[in-house]
């Protein structure tokens, strides 16, 4: 589920997104919900960190799209901003705030379509992909971005997570073969670490959502070295 925010001042505009909107979900089997903001004050007032995309219409009469997106990523980093406009020189300055595309008005479907993929795309690569953990009263889905750190423990597998600490019986080796697609990498033989979540690596040691691990001497080279992968560089 898509949950889609539009700050547009123009009745006409904020009808025909809605209509790309419901068509695009109708052709690709894409569920969404969606809220709409006549004004940029009304979206600053009303935001709330719940959705994955927001469009906003750059030209508005009280705070403008440009003063909005700012406010609004001072509360919300990861939301995905699209930028609607008349003229182009207007977008000039989106990705001042991170924005990730315009469209431009009046906006074909077409362009619409390809454009909404991209963005699309941009929200699931974010969003992870998912596991399912069995526990002793079921199973749970878990999606990988949440996992800070897992920490291997007498057969027991402790997943650090966004929502706490979740204990499964299970083998570090399991756990990395499952993991190792979606950017985890092993700091030592007791932890196998999301490099999403790392803030600073040292000669010893790995920062882990404010967590200091201990890295061993054996596996430091393999790990600057995804590290360097995950960044798409050197470090």
């Amino acid at each position: 589920m898509l949950h889609i925010a539009i700050m547009e001042d123009e009745q006409v505009f904020r009808e025909q997104l809605t209509r790309y909107l419901q068509r695009y979900g109708e052709e690709h089997g894409v569920e969404m919900e969606y809220t709409c903001f006549n004004s940029g004050r009304e979206l600053v007032e009303q935001y709330r960190s719940i959705y994955d995309i927001l469009f906003l219409d750059i030209r508005t009469p009280d705070i403008s799209g440009m003063e909005a997106a700012r406010m609004i990523r001072e509360r919300d980093e990861e939301v995905v901003l699209v930028f609607i406009t008349s003229l182009a020189q207007y977008a000039i300055n989106a990705y001042e705030v991170g924005a990730l595309d315009y469209l431009l008005k009046p906006v074909a479907y077409e362009t619409f379509a390809m454009k909404f993929s991209r963005v699309r795309r941009r929200v699931e690569s974010r969003a992870g992909a998912v596991i399912t953990l069995t526990l002793p009263g079921g199973l749970k889905r878990l999606r990988t971005r949440e996992i800070y750190y897992v920490e291997v423990e007498n057969h027991n597998l402790h997943y650090h997570t966004a929502q706490g600490e979740i204990v499964v019986r299970g083998t570090m080796q399991r756990a990395e073969q499952e993991l190792s697609a979606h950017q985890f990498a092993r700091c030592n033989h007791w932890y196998l670490v999301n490099l999403l979540h790392v803030s600073q690596v040292g000669k010893t040691s790995v920062t882990v959502a404010g967590r200091e691990l201990e890295m061993s001497r054996r596996s430091r080279s393999s790990f600057l070295a995804a590290m360097a992968n995950s960044l798409g560089g050197e470090i």
